[in-house]
């Protein structure tokens, strides 16, 4: 579900502004599972919570919708999923600074060959490739409001329900996203097919896949958890070359192949022989 939202931000892009469909999607997410949160209760959130919830609102649905769907409409589909990756190394380094865990040296290394990995798919869009660097950076944004979103999370679900984190989530990305909705209301109206494929995003990849992602977060740990997403980048591939025609530049292959590398070195642990 993931990997065909990548595909359908793509195919809408020039449709409908990025804030609306951030918007949009995220609404129709927080009414499919607003009667899941009813029915299982509402947990009063401490005041700590509140500013865990705003981060995982404002960062991993506000601001990664805006800047990966604005991002989408400079590079492609493939490419955006492939950046989205580095996402699991950004949460280990600020795992280093928020909860104090070791900058062992595999981190620092993998480190350097995911980002290395970003820097050969950038220089293969300067060389020539449809998109420009600021789509790139975009999407770089985005991926480190993901890794804000998966650690803010992941302490939320010690005691509030997944369906109520998603939805509080849903609703504050939604509310950061609004200001910039200026064309969602004639979407609406006008119904068509960037309508459908709106309320596609917030049902499948948004309400559907967010919850259950939220559910297997509180029974597992969150590192090896985002090991599962490399799937996404050759799904989103497949589904855009046959959908959209369109296939990345050759760079962001091998580009890509050194960020899910550089992803895999840090969840090495560290020797401890000898100590």
């Amino acid at each position: 579900m993931w990997a065909s939202a990548f595909v359908v931000i793509r195919h809408v892009a020039d449709d409908i502004s990025p804030g609306s469909l951030g918007a949009g999607r995220l609404l129709v997410a927080a009414l499919c599972v607003l009667p899941l949160v009813l029915r299982r209760g509402w947990v009063k959130p401490t005041r700590r919570e509140w500013i865990l919830l705003t981060a995982c609102g404002v960062g991993w649905f506000g601001i990664y919708n805006l800047a990966l769907n604005e991002g989408e409409r400079r590079v492609d589909a493939g490419t955006a999923a492939m950046i989205i990756q580095i996402g699991p190394i950004i949460v280990a380094v600020l795992a280093v600074w928020i909860f104090g865990e070791v900058l062992h040296r595999w981190l620092v290394v993998g480190m350097v060959i995911g980002f290395g990995g970003v820097a050969i798919i950038a220089r293969g869009y300067s060389g020539g490739g449809d998109g420009d660097l600021v789509g790139i950076l975009l999407v770089v944004l985005a991926a480190a409001m993901y890794a804000v979103g998966v650690l803010s999370q992941k302490s939320l679900l010690r005691r509030i329900p997944s369906v109520q984190v998603v939805f509080v989530s849903f609703v504050i990305g939604a509310a950061v996203c609004l200001p910039f909705a200026h064309d969602l209301v004639g979407v609406v109206s006008e119904g068509g097919s960037t309508l459908w494929w709106t309320v596609y995003l917030g049902v499948f990849p948004t309400a559907i896949a967010f919850t259950t992602w939220a559910f297997a977060l509180a029974h597992t740990d969150a590192g090896k958890l985002s090991l599962t997403t490399f799937l996404v980048p050759a799904i989103t591939t497949l589904i855009a070359w046959a959908l959209l025609d369109e296939v990345p530049p050759g760079l962001t292959f091998v580009g890509g192949a050194l960020a899910i590398t550089g992803v895999l070195l840090t969840r090495r642990k560290p020797s401890t022989v000898g100590r």
